[in-house]
């Protein structure tokens, strides 16, 4: 998620992608970790520009679909990578027990805003009734 690498592992240094290790290797494992995530956001792009060039790009449903996703990998990260694995931590402190316990309500939230905004039927345009 772009905001989590943004906020969380640049601005903040809270954690890095991989923590298990040296300094140089977080720091290897973020820019492998970003560089991945970059290459995903332009292959969307050439896929966005695709539905556009044919008409069938829905921007509400896309704008669900990119919350879905995201809290959907916020999620994952913080119960899997955070807790079953043990990858990183949010933030190395103490008492870790409210801050994954909003990371994982911050997911929720966007899952459930995702799921809403994407269930919603936009309203048909003449291309969308052609396809249904």
């Amino acid at each position: 998620m772009v905001g989590d690498e943004a906020v969380f592992h640049q601005l903040l240094h809270w954690h890095h992608f991989y923590d298990k290790s040296t300094l140089a290797v977080g720091l290897v494992s973020d820019g492998l970790f970003h560089a991945l995530s970059w290459f995903a956001t332009i292959a969307s792009l050439f896929m966005v520009a695709d539905l556009r060039r044919r008409e069938a790009w829905l921007r509400t449903r896309w704008w669900g679909g990119v919350l879905l996703g995201a809290g959907l990998f916020q999620f994952y990260d913080g119960t899997v990578q955070h807790k079953l694995m043990g990858l990183h931590q949010i933030r190395y402190v103490s008492n870790l027990f409210f801050y994954d316990v909003v990371w994982n309500i911050f997911a929720v939230a966007i899952i459930v805003i995702g799921a809403v905004i994407t269930s919603r039927k936009e309203k048909a345009s003449s291309q969308e009734e052609n396809i249904s």
